[in-house]
């Protein structure tokens, strides 16, 4: 039985402030004096065409039962969705942008999200995109609502394109005596022709760090393609088979992560991490997405504010917020100001 989008849009309509709710696996309710729409009902997938690698589901559609669907017919989301082991839904996939280590090769949720309907601050249901891959029509709403947080208005169902998912995966570890020497690597990683699935790096106790590369494919190509990637690096040691998948797993659900610690991604450049492994050496931290992502663990929120503020760098709290998740350097962007006043005219939805 569908969900009634009525009933979500004359809730919206009766609030003076409102604010959606999924799963709770990501960013917590931000605002006492809104009111919280429950989206669990939203579940489900509407549609679904193998043969044209495009899915639909409600917005509160569990991440997990898309993959198994998808794995069914040898296709996968390439974006690399996370925290779905916590019950991630997509909704709140698209809206906090919480792409995985695989985001590398072929990018994140903006490039797969095609289509989506979503309820305005007015309460009317607008549509954007659709459900084929080439479509150009009409203000590309789906990749505005991509990290909107639930500021411009309520997902109800969302489109994907999808992949065929790789036969096998290897991975190789590179261990390198400080965070000098592996970014002094990255380059030759980012710059070679080997088609990389990821490449994240992780410091290590007294400053060692670590780099894994993981690669996907055809499992007889697999070796050939591995010793490549040694060769080029040097060194390092490939890691198959459950090992592999598991450290990956971990990757994607943040199993390094103590309980009472608050996760914080901040988007940068390669060559900005030395500066920032600077500021933040007591804390746990990974970086991603070929030095293009920082998953940051702390319990001293204001003192990482700071830090990222004097950086200019911006941060997004995507585990254990308390209030705004963002935190550090935010720009105002007034062209985005003007889309969430046309799309939120009476500020119903909490930003």
């Amino acid at each position: 039985m569908s969900p009634d989008i009525r009933d979500l849009q004359a809730a919206v309509r009766a609030h003076v402030r409102v604010q959606p709710r999924g799963a709770r696996t990501k960013c917590a309710p931000r605002a006492d004096d809104a009111g919280i729409l429950d989206l669990s009902a939203f579940s489900g997938v509407i549609e679904y065409q193998p043969t044209e690698f495009v899915i639909t589901a409600w917005a509160g559609t569990p991440v997990a039962e898309v993959q198994a669907l998808l794995a069914q017919h040898g296709q996968y989301l390439p974006f690399d969705p996370l925290l779905v082991g916590r019950g991630a839904t997509l909704g709140g996939t698209v809206a906090t942008n919480a792409c995985g280590p695989e985001r590398y090769r072929y990018g994140g949720v903006r490039d797969f999200l095609i289509g989506t309907r979503f309820v305005d601050g007015n309460g009317a249901l607008i549509q954007g995109g659709g459900k084929v891959v080439k479509n150009a029509a009409g203000f590309d709403y789906p990749k505005l609502m991509v990290g909107s947080l639930g500021r411009l208005g309520i997902l109800v169902d969302v489109t994907f394109k999808v992949f065929p998912r790789p036969e096998a995966y290897a991975t190789l570890r590179v261990d390198c005596p400080s965070l000098e020497a592996a970014l002094a690597l990255l380059p030759k990683l980012t710059n070679c022709p080997y088609d990389l699935n990821a490449i994240d790096l992780l410091m290590g106790a007294g400053g060692a760090a670590a780099l894994f590369i993981r690669v996907g494919g055809l499992a007889a190509g697999l070796p050939q393609r591995m010793d490549r990637v040694r060769a080029l690096c040097g060194s390092g040691q490939v890691i198959t088979g459950d090992d592999e998948a598991r450290f990956w797993h971990a990757a994607r659900e943040f199993e390094w992560l103590a309980p009472e610690e608050c996760l914080v991604k901040v988007p940068l450049t390669p060559s900005r991490i030395p500066a920032l492994d600077a500021s933040v050496r007591h804390a746990q931290r990974r970086y991603s997405v070929g030095g293009n992502v920082a998953w940051i663990a702390t319990r001293d929120l204001p003192a990482l504010d700071a830090a990222l503020k004097a950086l200019d760098l911006a941060g997004l709290v995507l585990l254990n917020a308390a209030g705004d998740p963002r935190i550090g350097h935010h720009r105002t962007n007034a062209f985005a100001e003007r889309v969430a006043r046309a799309l939120d005219p009476h500020g119903r939805f909490v930003r």
